[in-house]
């Protein structure tokens, strides 16, 4: 296999694999995710309660090695924006792991106890670990479109510059906002299709609301991108794409024209067509009540809102908003052709055993959460 890809194309096969990666992460654990942040304003009893988070107790973990995967893949496809990205985001990224860590400690501690305000108080740690990573994902986003503040010296060793509280500006609070309520549909309309009934109303309204409101803020997103002089990366010169990675042997100019793409080539409007239709369309199913049929179209929301980003963005990961010309591309970052073939095989031959067993799980798994289950559950 590995005789078959040359270097440009594995650069630009792992550039569609992290994209996947991503999308495979934010449509399976992205659930998980905007449950948690809206169940706690579904519900009214404590058994109600129980309902919401049992749709998610049993596969919650195994959806979580999509983010394993795409971390290892930043780790070891790459490195160069792996080492930048965790220097520059730390604080960021420990707050997206604290919310992970609330997660699993939440699910398991809030039933040891019968006392209301013990379990009112991990109800609202939920929600704060769902709300967390779903807005510093999104923050993360927006300022990958503004510009992150470092530069490399001559060994290549990164400089951060920047502060954590620079991060939360107004233009990446707001596309923090399209993420949790990319997140909360995707929420609702899983809980739609898993929960007892006579909940499921509730959940359809939460989901039609949250499309509602994800439409008018992925609009906003992107009309703020254009009307506002928001600086654009352009490659003007470089390296040959063959060329072993190095980020400083290259020139980029900075405009203010993130829709170059987009002007370009008028058949990738599919991308951000696809986020908003997606939503419109899950919004008009869960009204007809056809649950599964909106979860489907759900998961294309998330896929279209991160391909529109990549798509504006490329070949850009990581632009430097000090040194434009230090910015991290796909044709300077990635590791070196020999790991890029490697990690190929090794995707070709695991990731259908994830599928295949994420599936499998999703089928013992089918069907709903009822009232009548959770009172008779030994952990009620």
């Amino acid at each position: 296999m590995l005789e078959f890809f040359d270097y440009p194309t594995l650069r630009l096969t792992w550039w569609l694999l992290l994209g996947i990666l991503l999308i495979g992460y934010a449509v399976m654990d992205g659930f998980d995710l905007g449950l948690a942040i809206l169940y706690r304003w579904l519900t009214h009893t404590d058994q109600e309660r129980r309902v919401f988070l049992e749709t998610i107790e049993p596969v919650w973990e195994g959806n979580q090695i999509w983010l394993v995967l795409g971390g290892g893949a930043i780790f070891a496809a790459w490195p160069l924006l792996y080492a930048t990205a965790f220097s520059g985001f730390y604080f960021a990224l420990l707050l997206v792991l604290l919310g992970l860590i609330i997660r699993p400690v939440g699910l398991n501690f809030r039933n040891k106890v019968s006392h209301p305000r013990w379990r009112a108080m991990w109800d609202w740690g939920l929600f704060v670990s769902g709300l967390v990573p779903a807005l510093v994902f999104g923050v993360a986003f927006g300022n990958l479109f503004l510009g992150v503040p470092y530069y490399f010296d001559d060994t290549l060793r990164v400089f951060y510059t920047g502060s954590f509280w620079a991060l939360l500006n107004p233009f990446a609070l707001l596309v923090g906002v399209v993420s949790i309520l990319m997140l909360c549909l995707h929420g609702a309309t899983y809980a739609a299709l898993k929960v007892d009934r006579t909940l499921a109303p509730r959940a359809r309204r939460a989901g039609i609301v949250c499309g509602v409101l994800f439409i008018a803020a992925f609009i906003g997103a992107g009309a703020w991108l254009y009307w506002q002089p928001i600086p654009a990366y352009h490659l003007a010169s470089m390296l040959p794409p063959d060329h072993p990675s190095n980020p400083l042997l290259k020139a980029v100019v900075v405009h203010s024209d993130w829709f170059h793409h987009y002007r370009t080539q008028p058949w990738l409007w599919w991308a951000p067509g696809v986020a908003v239709g997606g939503a419109l369309l899950t919004a008009l199913l869960l009204r007809l009540k056809r649950d599964g049929l909106a979860f489907i179209t759900s998961s294309l929301v998330q896929a279209g809102t991160i391909l529109t980003a990549g798509i504006a963005l490329f070949p850009f990961f990581l632009p430097s908003s000090t040194h434009p010309s230090h910015s991290l591309s796909v044709w300077d970052a990635s590791s070196s052709p020999l790991t890029l073939g490697l990690m190929l095989v090794a995707v070709v031959i695991f990731l259908p055993l994830v599928l295949a067993y994420t599936a499998w799980v999703f089928r013992v798994m089918k069907g709903r959460v009822t009232l009548a289950h959770v009172k008779h559950s030994s952990d009620y």
